[in-house]
């Protein structure tokens, strides 16, 4: 591949500290994009994905696929020597991102004025759960509170049933598509002006910012929204349907959607009744319109109904489990899935990215790293000699990974970093 079709972010590099979803997840998509991620972990253990399971040959699947395309180097922050390694890995990389507590990183003399005292062009991306400032700042901040906070526990689930949350960690993986976004866009800037700046992304915010409707209904009436199920705030019918064997999720609220969707299952009379003259009127009556509907379509097979619709030309699915959709026939075709190598693992099946480029494809390397597996190549590349990573292994301050060959086994086996037997962990 040549350089004009590179992957886009081709040539930026990286530093990654944190754990869990919204920094790994963020730098995962700038690494998919071809920037070059360094991902900095507590020697002892990593980060705490990789205590996570399912787990095959010792390591951890999740942390496998929210890692790949990067390297692991392992220091120590809390002490002088990895602090000072850390700082001069920063002071030729292009982006920082973090997440952890506001505060955290400054406590490690790690914080965003310390970094741009050795890079003033870095671009410092801080994830945390309530931002870096304001009452809530230094409060704990993980996915479910930020949703519940954030309101999207209350309109989440049945209108007479528990709050709930949705089922994956909405809030954590929006803030870390806005870092990476906000990322992009500085280093945009950044090429103009030859400037770094921080960012300042929090879970709450980036939950709150998805009310759109909520926040319409609110700021217009004053009316404050609820649990609907699966149905939509404002429009109807759009939601899941009952039939014979299941459920299908419907999207009928243009004229031109309803009345081929009325045709379709032979309700030709609720074209007639004025109470379902446009969507939002019919959203008013959802509960006897959807009564109508279902007294139709519960005499039909989930394949029946898709069917129906299709051929009518009505927005419509049935409602697929993950065994489905990890095996989808359209996916497969779009070649969504691939899979990536792991030295442990052997072969990692991998999520694909949604961004497609007709020139400069999303990358597709290796599995996430063992521990430590590129502290000495990465340490050495940015002017460490292989003496100075000596000492730093030695004093404890960094760790490397060991890979071993398994007998009969074909590939090696991590051997976990190299390290004191007690060493006091980084800030997590």
């Amino acid at each position: 591949m040549s350089m004009e079709d590179a992957a886009p972010l081709a040539g930026i590099t990286v530093l990654e500290v944190g754990g869990f979803i919204a920094a790994p997840f963020a730098t995962l998509q700038l690494a998919d994009l071809g920037a070059r991620i360094v991902k900095v972990e507590n020697p002892t253990g990593g980060e705490p994905v990789r205590a996570t399971g399912p787990f095959v040959a010792g390591e951890s699947a999740p942390f496998a696929r929210f890692n790949r395309n990067k390297e692991s180097v392992a220091l120590d922050l809390k002490s002088s020597g990895g602090r000072d390694a850390f700082l001069r890995l920063a002071a030729t990389a292009d982006v920082l991102v973090e997440n952890l507590r506001p505060g955290a990183m400054a406590a490690l003399g790690l914080g965003y004025d310390d970094v741009r005292n050795v890079n003033p062009r870095i671009i410092y991306a801080s994830a945390s759960g309530w931002g870096q400032s304001g009452p809530l700042a230094a409060q704990p901040g993980l996915d479910i509170m930020a949703q519940a906070r954030g309101g999207l526990m209350s309109i989440t689930g049945d209108p007479d049933g528990d709050p709930a949350k949705t089922g994956v960690p909405i809030c954590d993986l929006v803030c870390a598509l806005y870092v990476a976004l906000a990322v992009t866009a500085a280093l945009r800037e950044q090429a103009h002006s030859g400037q770094g700046q921080h960012i300042d992304v929090s879970l709450l915010e980036s939950g709150v910012s998805l009310a759109v409707w909520e926040a319409a209904k609110y700021f217009t009436t004053g009316e404050v929204g609820g649990r609907l199920g699966s149905a939509h705030q404002s429009m109807a019918p759009y939601q899941a349907i009952r039939c014979a064997d299941g459920y299908v999720t419907v999207g009928a609220v243009t004229p031109k959607t309803w009345k081929a969707f009325c045709t379709a299952l032979d309700l030709e009379s609720l074209l007639e009744d004025t109470r379902y003259a446009d969507s939002f009127s019919r959203h008013a009556h959802r509960d006897e319109l959807i009564a109508s509907i279902e007294a139709a379509t519960t005499a039909r097979s989930t394949a029946e109904l898709v069917d129906a619709l299709e051929v009518a030309g009505v927005p419509c699915a049935p409602i697929a489990d993950y065994s489905d959709v990890f095996t989808s026939a359209h996916l497969g075709e779009r070649d969504f899935f691939w899979d990536s190598s792991h030295p442990t693992i052997g072969t990692v099946r991998q999520i694909g990215s949604p961004m497609r480029f007709s020139r400069t494809p999303v990358r597709r390397g290796p599995a996430g790293p063992v521990l430590g597996a590129d502290t000495q190549t990465v340490l050495m590349s940015a002017g460490f000699t292989s003496d100075e990573v000596k000492a730093l292994v030695e004093a404890g301050a960094a760790a490397e990974a060991v890979l071993t060959d398994v007998p009969g086994h074909g590939g090696h086996e991590a051997a976990g970093p190299t390290r004191p037997r007690d060493h006091t962990a980084p800030v997590d």
